[in-house]
């Protein structure tokens, strides 16, 4: 889907394009690519190369490529980034995430709300750039631990496997490291004093033993109190991206606090606010400093029209993705001045600057 973003647009606005997908999964691109061959794109217009950092260092520093876009870490998007930028190319770098929903306890639909987080939180196995992985719930601290309860019953009606059995809801992590990390993470935010409410480690499929599955996980950071909007959240269920189906609950007392948590955060993809109030939707749209923000939409991925619009530190280069930015990202401004003389001896300019409004 990623590479979806680019190379369309590149291609319609007269560019060639190599793409190189992850290592560790790069079937997906070299399927693209076979498609756009056998529907006839001439050969050499979408390219695929393989490989790990030698390939991505000889295409940040190739005379020929003049843009990159890369989707990734934050460590590798800065890498990118940086040398990228430094042999003179435009690049555009989208990296990591922390996405926020704020609930309205008081009137959000409740049953449709807590689908739609389950939904955006455990779906892909928590691995998009998009996933809610915070939920922020306002109001009464004793109401939230209800919410709590009910997401956790969501989720454990989810089924994990391999995400090729029809009826899969959750499939396996992309490696084990990956799911070794997210494991470490969770027990370190239990050990720092969070309530792990849903606990997905050790989860193990029949007939897939070894896959690298983890199944869907609740991290409650507002258990026996509201969260102060003053107080640095140190607890890493909060602070790193997990990238895997683990979902953190916060509660706090008023909008307010939820909208400073969520902006004192250093990333800022993607942000939705579950409400019936059109005067908190308003007061949230405004005041939220998230690119992408949905109001009773738990992924608010802008249709390919607009732009993917994330920023603060989830973004690297000044130019968005896709829609009439990625038109922008693509092509080249160029300026022409013409002065056509309909006869001849006529004043084509001096030693002076022209002035304008010059007889």
């Amino acid at each position: 889907m990623i590479a979806l973003w680019m190379y369309p647009l590149a291609i319609a606005t007269g560019n060639t394009y190599v793409l190189k997908p992850t290592e560790k999964a790069p079937s997906a691109s070299l399927l693209l690519t076979k498609y756009l061959h056998d529907l006839g794109l001439p050969p050499g217009v979408v390219n695929v190369v393989n490989g790990s950092k030698d390939t991505v260092d000889g295409i940040l520093t190739h005379p020929d490529i003049k843009a990159i876009s890369f989707v990734g870490s934050n460590k590798a998007g800065e890498y990118i980034h940086d040398i990228g930028s430094k042999n003179g190319k435009r690049v555009q770098a989208n990296m990591g995430a922390k996405n926020h929903a704020t609930v309205m306890m008081e009137d959000a639909d409740r049953a449709s709300t807590i689908k739609a987080i389950v939904g955006a939180a455990f779906g892909a196995a928590g691995q998009r750039c998009m996933a809610l992985s915070v939920v922020v719930l306002v109001g009464d601290l004793e109401e939230s631990r209800g919410w709590a309860q009910e997401l956790v019953a969501q989720a454990k009606l989810l089924k994990v496997g391999n995400g090729f059995v029809e009826g899969v809801d959750v499939g396996p992590l992309i490696s084990k490291d990956a799911t070794d990390r997210a494991e470490e993470i969770i027990e370190q935010s239990i050990d720092e004093g969070a309530v792990c409410m849903l606990d997905g480690r050790g989860f193990t499929v029949e007939g897939f033993e070894g896959g690298n599955f983890l199944g869907p996980t609740v991290i409650n950071l507002s258990d026996q109190q509201h969260i102060d909007p003053n107080e640095q959240i140190t607890n890493p269920a909060y602070t790193e991206e997990i990238f895997a189906p683990v979902l953190t609950v916060l509660a706090v007392p008023t909008l307010d606090d939820a909208i400073s948590i969520s902006n004192k955060n250093a990333y800022g993809n993607g942000t939705a606010i579950f409400t019936t109030s059109g005067g908190a939707a308003r007061k949230y749209q405004y005041e939220i400093e998230a690119g992408q923000v949905g109001i009773n939409v738990p992924i608010p991925v802008p249709l390919p029209f607009f732009s993917f619009t994330g920023n603060k530190a989830s973004i690297r280069g000044d130019v968005n993705f896709y829609g009439k930015s990625g038109v922008h990202f693509f092509t080249q401004l160029k300026t022409v001045t013409s002065n056509w003389q309909y006869g001849k001896g006529g004043d084509l300019g001096g030693v002076t600057m022209p002035v304008l409004g010059k007889a």
